[in-house]
């Protein structure tokens, strides 16, 4: 990692850039997969299966006996893991359900809100060199608590054409039947879209890939929603003398591990402090499995000395990590002035990876800046706001002239005429 030492402010934009292409340089890709899946379904959806996982499928659908089989491959000590983070992800997001209040505006007119499920959601889950079956949790629990009536999953294979089993066992958990063996780009086309097999859904959830990102804004244009954008993963820590060197170290190689373009960004007071964590860094380096991965995801990566907390925070908030770790003395009052972030860990024993898997918070967040204007995944992401109103004749009367006087001076007057031709019967009837 390279350290800059009290960075100008002039330099924080080329600083903080993210490893990523851009989303011209995979547009062209996503959109001849996308036409090619609109046009041919199933048939060009096990083409680029074939082209780029190596898989060679009959079908698509994972079978009812393959998702019971599942468990048979886990350990028990692994399913109970599992079932205990169901349980926590449970009952933080049902904790998040609020209560439709009804409002008087005005005498005699009332507003309310209810929240009603998206019917049909489309959860990605990505496969590859690390099965992410705990984002089936964080995905399909808060789905089920909404209501959403139908959840349709898909996921890459490996080149025998099989699914990881903690997949598809976290799937049937879940209660999800509708298991497809697709990743990449044509898995977002086809739930875009729809085929001969894949429902088409109404909004797509779940992390991935660079392509997978762009395929996801792509859906947009075709009237399917996405959560977030939602790209390679990464961390900032933001730390002090009080935290514990191999602590921040680990946490960051638990993000660079992810891939290749992932980022880990540390903000610390000192230089000493950045050396220690470094150098612990690369002790701990040479013992992952994963270490290829890492190593390259920390050549993308930046320390960065501040002279004060003020500076600290404001780069934070310029980057707006998709996770924080505030490993600081006084990191409680700094709460506040975090702004932009997706999800936040706080103290030397809160790590990052608690939030991956089990503390009970979701870890679909938004990457590449998007803090600044996204949430993370939660339970309203899969619900929509409906509003209602329901007015008197008193309430008519109260509010009636200011709406016929609005719509007048915009020049719509056949929305002063449908207020008007009320009061009037009002007014003829005495009522």
């Amino acid at each position: 990692m390279k350290t800059y030492i009290n960075p100008s402010q002039n330099d924080w934009d080329v600083l903080l850039k993210r490893p990523t292409s851009t989303y011209e340089e995979i547009e062209g890709l996503v959109s001849e997969i996308f036409a090619d899946v609109a046009v041919n379904g199933d048939e060009a959806v096990t083409k680029y299966s074939k082209k780029f996982d190596g898989a060679s499928l009959d079908t698509n659908w994972v079978s009812s006996d393959e998702l019971r089989l599942s468990e048979r491959f886990l350990s028990d000590e692994l399913k109970a893991s599992i079932k205990l983070a169901k349980t926590n992800i449970e009952i933080f997001h049902s904790s998040q359900r609020v209560e439709s209040k009804k409002v008087e505006t005005a005498p005699g007119v009332v507003c309310w809100q209810e929240k009603r499920p998206i019917q049909k959601v489309g959860l990605y889950i990505p496969g590859g060199t690390a099965p992410l079956f705990s984002t089936i949790l964080m995905l399909a629990v808060p789905a089920a608590i909404a209501g959403c009536e139908e959840i349709v999953l898909c996921t890459p294979p490996d080149r025998e054409g099989k699914v990881n089993p903690a997949i598809l066992f976290t799937a049937k958990l879940c209660g999800i039947t509708k298991v497809f063996k697709v990743g990449g780009i044509q898995a977002i086309a086809a739930m875009t879209f729809g085929t001969q097999t894949i429902p088409k859904v109404y909004k797509l959830f779940g992390p991935g890939n660079q392509f997978v990102t762009v395929a996801k804004q792509m859906a947009l244009k075709y009237g399917v929603a996405i959560d977030l954008p939602a790209g390679p993963s990464e961390l900032l820590v933001m730390a002090d003398e009080s935290a514990d060197p191999a602590f921040v170290a680990s946490d960051l190689l638990s993000q660079a591990e992810h891939g290749e373009d992932s980022q880990v960004i540390l903000v610390s007071s000192s230089d000493s402090v950045s050396k220690a964590v470094q150098a612990a860094l690369e002790i701990q380096l040479e013992k992952l499995p994963r270490k290829d991965i890492a190593a390259k995801a920390i050549e993308n990566s930046k320390s960065f000395v501040c002279e004060s907390e003020q500076m600290a925070l404001d780069l934070v908030n310029a980057y707006a990590p998709e996770h924080l770790i505030l490993c600081m003395k006084n990191a409680d009052d700094l709460l506040p002035k975090v702004i932009n972030a997706g999800s936040v860990f706080v103290g030397n024993y809160t790590p990052e990876s608690a939030g991956d898997y089990a503390s009970g918070t979701n870890h679909t967040l938004p990457t590449n800046g998007f803090a600044r204007n996204f949430s993370g995944v939660n339970l309203d992401s899969f619900c929509k706001a409906v509003t209602f109103q329901k007015i008197s004749p008193e309430g008519l009367r109260n509010i009636g002239n200011a709406i016929e006087l609005m719509a007048e001076a915009e020049g719509l007057f056949a929305h002063k005429n449908a207020v008007s031709i009320r009061l009037n019967k009002l007014s003829t009837e005495g009522a």
